[in-house]
Formats: C-alpha cells, sequence, structure tokens
C-alpha cells in the first residue's frame, strides 16, 4: 500500500512541478505595439464607488495608443454614476453609460460587456473589472498581439491569510495544469482553453462575427466561456503573463473570497466528472508527497522516502518560482496546501450546492448555477 501511494505522489506530484517550470519561461508580458490602432477599455461597475476612482484613473493614464474609456454603471445604489460622471466632465476620453434592464435568463456580468461593446468604437476592446488597476502600457501591449482574443491574470494584492491561501490559487491552476504549448499549438481545443475576465482583449471584428457575449449570455464565468466560444467558432486565443499589466484586489474579506469562488465554479472545475479528477490532481500531487514525507519522519516504513524527500523540495521551488513570476508573497508559498484544501472544499461545496438546487447570490442578483 505504501509503495503504491509513493508511486502515484511521485507521478503526481511532478505534473505541476513540470508545467510550472516551463510556463514559467512560456507566458510572457506583450511587447508595445509598434501599429496605429485603437483600444476602448471597458469597464461593467455595480456598486463600486470604492474602486471605480482608481480604475478610472489608471485606464486613462494609458500610452502610446489611442484610447477611449467607457463605464456603464449597471444599477448601483450607490455614488459610482456620480464619481464616473464627475470625471467624465474634465475628460472627454471618458463616457458614462447606463445598462439597461436585466433581459431574461442573461446574466449580470455577460450583459453588461455586451451593451459596453455596442457602445465602443475602437478596433480592440479591452475588458477590465472595476477592481482592476492597468498599467499605462497595459492596452498598448495587448493590442500588439495577434490573438482574436488575450487575456491574463493581473497581479493580485493580498491581505488576509485566507486570500494568501486562495487567491494564488487562479495562477497554481494555470502554473502547474495548463500546458501552454499544447493550448497555442492546438488552437481549436476547447478543452485547453484559459482565460481570466479581471483584464481580457477581443479583435472587434473577431468578438462581432462570433456574436459576442450574446453567445455566453448565460455564463458566470464569462471570461472562460467567451474564450471557449472563440475557440469553437474559429478564432485564436492566447494567454499572456498580465502581471505587470494590472493589479487587482479581488476580495477583502474571507467570506467574499469564498462566495467569490464559487459563484462560478461550477462551469469550471465544480462538474461531476471533473471535480473528482482535480481532487486527484491537486490531493494526490500537492498533498499526498508532504503526508508521506512526515509520515516516514514519524517512523513509519516508506519506501522511496529520499525520492519522495527530493520532490517535496523542488514541488516548493516551483511554487516559489510561481510567487516570484506572478509578485506574490512568501507566506503564499507557505499557505499553498491551505490553499488547495480550501480549493477543493469551495469546488465540492459548490458542487453539492448547485445539484440540490440551491441558487447562486451576487451583486444583489441570484442566479441558477450550471449543473451539467
Amino acid at each position: 500500500m505504501m509503495l503504491a501511494l509513493s508511486v502515484i505522489a511521485i507521478i503526481f506530484g511532478l505534473i505541476p512541478v513540470c508545467n510550472t517550470i516551463a510556463n514559467c519561461l512560456l507566458l510572457r508580458r506583450p511587447p508595445l505595439s509598434l501599429r496605429p490602432s485603437s483600444v476602448s477599455i471597458l469597464i461593467p461597475a455595480r456598486d463600486e464607488e470604492s474602486t471605480i476612482a482608481a480604475s478610472i484613473d489608471a485606464a486613462l493614464a494609458n500610452r502610446g495608443i489611442e484610447i477611449e474609456v467607457i463605464v456603464l454603471d449597471d444599477g448601483s445604489k450607490d455614488r459610482t454614476a456620480a464619481i464616473v460622471a464627475e470625471r467624465a466632465s474634465k475628460d472627454d476620453r471618458l463616457r458614462l453609460a447606463h445598462a439597461p434592464a436585466l433581459p431574461p435568463e442573461w446574466k449580470g456580468k455577460p450583459h453588461a460587456c455586451h451593451v459596453l461593446a455596442g457602445l465602443a468604437r475602437s478596433e480592440f476592446l479591452l475588458f477590465v473589472d472595476a477592481d482592476v488597476r492597468l498599467s499605462p502600457d497595459a492596452a498598448s501591449r495587448l493590442a500588439s498581439t495577434d490573438a482574436d482574443l488575450v487575456s491574463g491574470v493581473p497581479r493580485q494584492i493580498l491581505g488576509g491569510v485566507f486570500e494568501r491561501a486562495i487567491i494564488p490559487m487562479i495562477n497554481s491552476l494555470i502554473y502547474g495544469y495548463l500546458p501552454i504549448s499544447m493550448m497555442r499549438s492546438r488552437p481549436s481545443d476547447t478543452s485547453l482553453t484559459a482565460a481570466c475576465g479581471q483584464l481580457m482583449m477581443v479583435r472587434r471584428a473577431s468578438y462581432e462575427a462570433c456574436g459576442g457575449h450574446r453567445a455566453v449570455a448565460t455564463a458566470m464565468h464569462d471570461g472562460l466561456q467567451l474564450a471557449r466560444h472563440f475557440r469553437r467558432s474559429g478564432f485564436r486565443t492566447d494567454l499572456i503573463d498580465g502581471t505587470l499589466l494590472a493589479s487587482c484586489r479581488m476580495y477583502d474579506t474571507p467570506s467574499a473570497v469564498w462566495n467569490g469562488f464559487s459563484k462560478n465554479a461550477t462551469e469550471g472545475m465544480a462538474k461531476p466528472v471533473a471535480l473528482p479528477v482535480w481532487t486527484v490532481l491537486l490531493a494526490g500531487g500537492w498533498l499526498l508527497p508532504g503526508i508521506l514525507l512526515a509520515a516516514a519522519m514519524l517512523g513509519a516504513s516508506v519506501p522511496a522516502v529520499s525520492l519522495l524527500a527530493g520532490l517535496v523540495l523542488v514541488q516548493i521551488s516551483a511554487r516559489a518560482a510561481q510567487a516570484f513570476k506572478c509578485r506574490e508573497p512568501a507566506s503564499a508559498v507557505a499557505l499553498h496546501p491551505v490553499g488547495v484544501i480550501l480549493t477543493l472544499a469551495i469546488q465540492w461545496h459548490a458542487l453539492v450546492a448547485a445539484r440540490r438546487g440551491k441558487l447562486v447570490e451576487w451583486r444583489g442578483r441570484s442566479y441558477r448555477p450550471s449543473t451539467e
């Protein structure tokens, strides 16, 4: 039994190590654009008075390319619209729009992005969340790529222990388990799709040709589902290193982290077939080697203990490489096993809740999660 567990630990433990090393080299920041083009920076906002001013200021600070910034106030009950209007009165590159009533079957975020796209005038559409701060060269660099849809994970600003444990798992799943070289060499394979709705640019012509957000109207995980739709429609998607292009404080309380990661879980990992596989990959790859090594240190007879010790060391090194690449704090490396456990707990909780018919509550709206 111990021998079998040791073999499983070594095999599954090497998967994220090898992928992380390769992806640290393959995921890069795009170069500055050298061709004349224009970018519409599109920001959906719903009750974002604490974040919207900084988001607008960062967007307007973009240089090296022609830009416009459009903020869609999606039924905010706070001062979001007033803050945007005040800034728009001082800079004609900024426009405030108001969302129409949410149609039946549409989710809020895809509808807001759909409306924003219809208002945009530029060749490229850059969708960013209201808590994202763009770097001054972000629009220009994203416009330099050849992909029809390009996305990246912003640098995540992390506060408490819960944030430091769970939020870096976004990057851990990409760096450890997405073979970037295969993703790029197999452009029509939707199983290799990855995208982050916080920072996503599309070519306007390609977006309109495939139906844009209208095609993913019912999606909570709009970034991932839009990228999959692009691939199904014959358009190329890519993933880049967004660490130096933008920053974001996603959530600032444990409950916000839990609810935020739960809301779209069933459109990603938390599927009846996929989640058991992910549980084996994550628990077998990241947790089992350390458990077996600890058992050996406590006197248990564990085969291949030297190999397990070496594996744990290279795993720590690979996780540290991710932290360096993504500008994560050292504490996030130490908390990584906790992050794996909590991530799986969130996913299983979301799957069970969806199968029981529980609605997802988000931004004052109730949605029925996917159960496929």
